[in-house]
């Protein structure tokens, strides 16, 4: 899928923009495919950046294609600057989320995703700059009125892994936060807390669908 595919899909009124990713959500096995995948803690990244995608609406292509940059969707990844998970967030940016535990995928990514709605949302809905604000911080962005010179190769490998087709991004294992307050026979499971809360949005996005007109926007 190419960048101005997903530009022009964003703009389609009346229906959803084909992401090659969307049926998996209205699949009638996808809560039972979930379900399994986080029971035994390999966890399906792709269904949670398709119900990212939908609770943030935004292409989950695009989301995608910022987490390959950012960590090609490891979630155990630290950067040198302590930047954690699939999204790699800050630690202050991810409290500022509500993520509680960053190297939880499905934490993560929503938490990864949420901001880069805010990103579009306070630059306007110019792509380059949210994704430079999401590179290098909306201060610094706002600081050199504009992209950084250090953010363009940032940019230009997002769009590159959007124009590459379908971005898949596989599974990971999590096995839950020592301190979570789990038993270790509970533990993913994950059972009653990312299961339960994956499928209720599941569960919501399905039945706000027929109301919904300008899904995977950005």
């Amino acid at each position: 899928m190419t960048v101005s595919t997903v530009l022009r899909n964003s703009m389609l009124q009346g229906g959803t923009a084909d992401t090659g990713q969307a049926s998996a959500i209205a699949g009638a096995g996808f809560s039972e495919t979930l379900r399994t995948s986080l029971s035994n803690g390999n966890i399906d990244l792709d269904a949670i950046f398709d119900v990212a995608g939908q609770s943030y609406n935004l292409s989950p292509d695009l989301i995608k294609a910022v987490a390959k940059v950012e960590s090609n969707f490891r979630s155990e990844a630290v950067s040198r600057a302590g930047a954690m998970g699939i999204m790699q967030l800050m630690p202050g940016t991810a409290r500022g989320l509500g993520v509680t535990d960053a190297f939880d995928p499905y934490q993560n990514i929503m938490g990864g995703a949420k901001y880069l709605r805010q990103m579009l949302d306070r630059f306007n809905g110019d792509l380059d700059l949210a994704l430079a604000a999401y590179n290098a911080g909306p201060g610094t962005v706002n600081k050199h009125g504009g992209i950084p010179s250090f953010s363009h190769a940032y940019i230009n490998k997002v769009k590159s892994n959007l124009n590459g087709g379908t971005i898949i991004a596989g599974t990971a294992y999590y096995s839950g936060r020592s301190d979570s307050g789990f038993g270790s026979s509970e533990v993913f499971n994950l059972g009653g807390s990312l299961t339960e809360m994956l499928l209720m949005k599941v569960i919501e996005m399905q039945m706000n669908s027929s109301e919904d007109e300008n899904r995977w926007v950005f």
